[in-house]
């Protein structure tokens, strides 16, 4: 994988390019330097890149994936520099690559991963289109990797994964998600080393669940204590278990589903201590190329009546809508290249990252609130269009930038 480093037009449009409006729209200005404050991060001499500025710097690097770092600073820098010059502020030059990789390096990653956990929720309503089972608003569960610049530090602190010969060529990073069926909104994310397992990652996660919600997962997130902490948020699971996982039925219900009782250790199944009632729906897909013999799920919801077992099975393929949020963060908006996180050291790679979901969830909320307009499914409207009009719009993010009144966070 190479990059090539593109350059934007010499003069910059207003019609052209996009709006720190969209961005502080759902990233509010007042909430970033407020934040900054409190994390000891604001801007000490003015002669530096101011930090609100580079916050959304590196959300504007996830937008322009295929461009040079000062190619970027320069888009930004078009509306700041407008506003700077009206109100009297004194004006921010553009900094060559040294100067930028200070500013972020001064700035660290604590600052996005605060401002993400802070920020990125589900934004769904009663009204989202496609967002809601019955009672339930469907969330899923799932968890990917994504490739970092070749450099030693970046290999050690996050590993490579094999390779049919030897190894790959790129170190990852592993990180788990949530996702907001309706809306591809990813939420409570955790990130990793690539040696870290999916498991250990979604553990802290399962905490942003929500009574209300209907959680879907793959077989491989299973386990006696991840089940019994998603259930104690008030969530309801759907979530699948591998078939050596032993399920006795202990009542047969109407519609075919049955119940059954899960334990920690095979000692609790012996005494029959500690055991957690599960309602267990086993089905086949007939007729479908590449359909497993069997799948089996389980879910919390032990009332055959609120939710019938062929609904529920049809539902469980619902979880892959988390992969297609996956493809939007990790190809759409690198405008469909194979790019890699171009920073070079690991702090700047979580900063990086945390800057990617926080430029997926503008993008996102905003498609929302436009399908809520039209009455129609977010789902309907193309992702990678959203990025296009928001690119052109940016270098004017930050000229009309929303009070944090306009949006309830």
């Amino acid at each position: 994988m190479t990059r090539t480093m593109t350059v934007l037009p010499p003069s910059t449009r207003v019609t052209d390019h996009i709006s720190l409006g969209v961005v502080t729209k759902f990233v509010p200005h007042a909430r970033i330097t407020s934040l900054l404050e409190e994390c000891q991060k604001s801007s000490q001499r003015e002669r530096d890149l101011p930090a609100p500025l580079m916050v959304y710097y590196v959300i504007a690097l996830a937008l322009y994936m295929g461009v040079a770092c000062r190619e970027v600073l320069r888009v930004v820098l078009e509306g700041h520099t407008w506003l700077q010059g009206l109100t009297g502020a004194p004006l921010v030059k553009i900094a060559g690559p040294s100067g930028i990789s200070q500013a972020r390096t001064r700035l660290g990653w604590q600052v996005f991963k605060q401002l993400h956990d802070q920020l990125v929720t589900p934004v769904a309503t009663a009204q989202t289109p496609g967002a809601w089972y019955r009672e339930w608003k469907i969330v899923s569960l799932d968890g990917s990797t994504m490739a970092v610049a070749d450099t030693v530090a970046n290999a050690t602190a996050f590993g490579r994964p094999g390779a049919s010969r030897g190894q790959s060529a790129f170190p990852h990073l592993r990180f788990v998600s949530l996702v907001e069926n309706g809306t591809h909104v990813l939420f409570g994310t955790q990130l990793g080393a690539y040696t870290t397992g999916e498991g250990t990652l979604a553990a802290p996660l399962l905490s942003q669940l929500q009574a209300g919600m209907l959680c879907l997962a793959d077989r491989n997130f299973f386990s006696y204590e991840r089940w019994n902490t998603a259930r104690a948020t008030g969530a309801d699971l759907l979530w699948r278990v591998k078939k050596n996982l032993r399920l006795p039925v202990k009542k047969r219900l109407s519609d075919g589903s049955y119940l059954s009782t899960i334990y920690p250790t095979e000692q609790a199944r012996r005494h029959h201590t500690e055991g957690v009632v599960v309602r267990v729906i086993e089905y086949r897909l007939e007729g479908v190329p590449e359909a497993e013999p069997l799948y089996r799920v389980i879910t919390t919801v032990l009332d055959a009546s609120r939710a019938p077992a062929q609904e529920f099975a049809a539902l469980y393929h619902e979880r892959w809508e988390i992969e297609g949020a996956l493809d939007e963060l990790k190809t759409h908006l690198r405008g469909g290249a194979q790019i890699v996180l171009r920073s070079k050291t690991p702090d700047l790679v979580r900063q990086e990252f945390w800057g990617l979901l926080l430029a997926h969830y503008a993008v996102r909320a905003l498609m929302h609130e436009a399908a809520l307009k039209v009455g129609t499914d977010p789902d309907h409207l193309s992702f990678l269009h959203a990025v296009r009009v928001i690119r052109r719009k940016l270098p004017w993010m930050v000229v009309t930038p929303p009070s944090d009144d306009e949006r309830d966070v």
